[in-house]
């Protein structure tokens, strides 16, 4: 199965009717944020494939364009808050936004974050009933805490993702939200059973659909361990 991940900055060769042929073996997209519906939009046009987005801290309430005014991507679907399965069978959840750090749209507290992530709890574990798995990726803008984020308040990670990743155990935690601008950043770190990739720009993921099926025998005590301890 291949993903196209997609976040923080238009790309040219993307943004490219091109894109049909060198992305034609894509199952479906993702964006992590910040970039434009209308971007969104003609890639879902072209590649005629289904987009999961979550918007980022920079993300515009609305977007003016020749059709009228748009507050979300059409024919894109958003994750945030929510769990749900592809048609590929991958399942995937999302929260939006970063840190607060001037009241602007899409940015939270670590205690709102909390209060999110734990509020995906339900339908994680209703996940497990009906898959025998919790999830398969978990889409944010932000990235973890200590993982890919920076010092700076904007762009310091949250925490109760690490949590949401030690727990559930995605096989990918697919974020965007940290600028890549020399080649010896990290971008990809694995966590346990869970790979975390910034997506800046673009990043072409190889998803073995083999492991979106695997059994997960210790996550029940490892689960009832954690609540335990909160």
């Amino acid at each position: 199965m291949n993903i196209l991940a997609v976040s923080d900055i238009e790309l040219g060769f993307i943004y490219n009717v091109q894109i049909g042929q060198r992305f034609k073996n894509v199952d479906f997209v993702i964006s992590c944020g910040d970039l434009p519906y209308y971007y969104l939009e003609f890639i879902i046009s072209v590649l005629d494939r289904p987009l999961y987005y979550v918007r980022g801290n920079h993300a515009s309430k609305v977007e003016i364009t020749t059709a009228g005014e748009r507050s979300s991507p059409w024919g894109a679907v958003d994750l945030h808050r929510r769990a749900v399965c592809s048609p590929q069978g991958v399942l995937l959840a999302g929260i939006e936004g970063s840190l607060r750090y001037n009241y602007g749209p899409h940015q939270y507290t670590q205690a709102e974050m909390w209060w999110m992530v734990l509020g995906l709890t339900p339908a994680l574990m209703l996940n497990k009933l009906r898959f025998g798995r919790y999830l398969d990726i978990f889409l944010t803008h932000a990235p973890p805490w200590g993982i890919h984020d920076m010092d700076d308040l904007p762009h310091r990670g949250i925490k109760a993702f690490n949590w949401l990743i030690q727990v559930f155990q995605p096989t990918y935690h697919l974020h965007g939200h940290i600028h890549v601008y020399r080649n010896d950043t990290e971008i990809e770190t694995r966590v346990g059973s869970t790979t975390v990739i910034n997506c800046y720009g673009y990043r072409e993921i190889q998803f073995n659909f083999q492991e979106v099926n695997r059994p997960l025998p210790d996550m029940q005590s490892s689960f009832g361990r954690r609540i335990k301890y909160e």
